[in-house]
């Protein structure tokens, strides 16, 4: 049996981990924005998504792209049932 690392809450997420969700290779024929904007959300606490959609957006990124179903990532994460915090971030970009 493998081992695995003990399950850590509220851990502090530095600028350099919240900037490698930047560097994420998407699979093929998903637009690599989305594909970084949705692994970033599935990832990462309100507070540091707002961090991360800081480095985004800096870099010129496009919050609007949309994945193979034509779903931006807030149309996508509004179907989830606690996305209201994620919402409300992405509202301020």
């Amino acid at each position: 049996m493998a081992l695995s690392q003990p399950t850590t809450f509220n851990e502090e997420w530095n600028d350099e981990r919240i900037n490698s969700y930047l560097n994420r290779q998407a699979p093929a024929g998903e637009d690599a924005d989305f594909n970084v904007l949705y692994v970033a959300y599935k990832h990462m606490r309100p507070s540091d998504y707002e961090r991360f959609l800081t480095a985004f957006t800096a870099q010129g990124r496009n919050l609007q792209a949309i994945n193979s179903q034509g779903l931006t990532i807030q149309q996508l994460i509004s179907q989830h049932p606690s996305s209201t915090e994620f919402l409300n971030v992405l509202a301020k970009f």
